[in-house]
C-alpha cells in the first residue's frame, strides 16, 4: 500500500470519478488529504489540499498566518444499492460537498479561549450546525458566487465564518466543496486533477 506524509494514496487512485483542485494558478504546495468510503469499500469523497498544512492549535498567531484552501469532491450518485448488494446508499447532493466542507473546516479549528476537554463539546455543537447549514443552501447564511470549473463559470454557495470561509457547489458528474483561511475564495479557479503526482 502507497502512502506519502502517512495518507494512503490507494484510495485516491481507485476512486471511480475525478478528483478535483486548484487549477494551474495556483502555484504552493499540494498535499493529499484524506478520502471517505462507503461499508463496501467504495471511494465517495476526498479531500486535496494546498497552502498551508492546515493546524488546529489554539495560538491565535499561527492560524491567522495560515493560508490553505482544502478541496472536496464527492461522488455525485442518486440513491442507489451499494455495491457488495447489502444495502442502499444514500443520494449525494452539493449539500453533502457543503456538510463535508463545512466540517472539514471545523476539524482544523480551535477557539483560543478552549481548552483541551471543552473541544469535543464545542466541536460536536458546532458540527451540529454545520449539519444545518449545509441542508439550508438556499437560506440567509450562505450567498452565491460563480467560480470558474475546468474554465466554465459555475455558481456556488458560499459562507464565512470566524474561522475561515465553505463554499459548495456542482461540478461535472461531481459535488465540489472547498474551505479554507486566509485565502480568498472569491479568486479560486477550479480544475480536474489529470495528474495526481503533484500532491504526494
Amino acid at each position: 500500500m502507497t502512502t506519502t506524509r502517512g495518507v494512503e494514496t490507494d484510495g485516491f487512485l481507485r476512486a471511480p470519478f475525478a478528483w478535483y483542485g486548484l487549477d494551474e494558478a495556483f502555484t504552493g504546495p499540494r498535499r493529499l488529504m484524506r478520502v471517505g468510503t462507503a461499508a463496501d469499500g467504495s471511494v465517495r469523497h476526498g479531500s486535496l489540499g494546498h497552502g498551508d498544512e492546515p493546524s488546529i492549535k489554539s495560538d491565535a498567531d499561527t492560524a491567522e498566518k495560515e493560508r490553505f484552501t482544502v478541496v472536496v469532491t464527492v461522488a455525485a450518485h442518486p440513491v442507489g444499492g451499494s455495491g457488495d448488494g447489502t444495502g442502499f446508499l444514500d443520494a449525494t447532493t452539493v449539500s453533502s460537498a457543503a456538510w463535508l466542507a463545512g466540517s472539514g473546516l471545523l476539524a482544523h479549528t480551535w477557539p483560543a479561549q478552549l481548552d483541551h476537554t471543552l473541544r469535543d463539546n464545542w466541536l460536536d455543537q458546532q458540527t451540529e450546525t454545520a449539519f444545518e447549514l449545509a441542508d439550508d443552501l438556499d437560506g440567509p447564511a450562505w450567498t452565491t458566487l460563480s467560480l470558474p470549473v475546468d474554465g466554465v463559470p459555475v455558481p456556488f454557495h458560499y459562507r464565512e465564518t470566524e474561522f475561515g470561509w465553505v463554499l459548495a457547489g456542482a461540478g461535472p458528474d461531481v459535488h465540489i466543496g472547498a474551505y479554507g483561511r486566509g485565502m480568498s475564495a472569491y479568486g479560486l479557479a477550479f480544475s480536474q486533477v489529470k495528474d495526481l503526482g503533484p500532491y504526494v
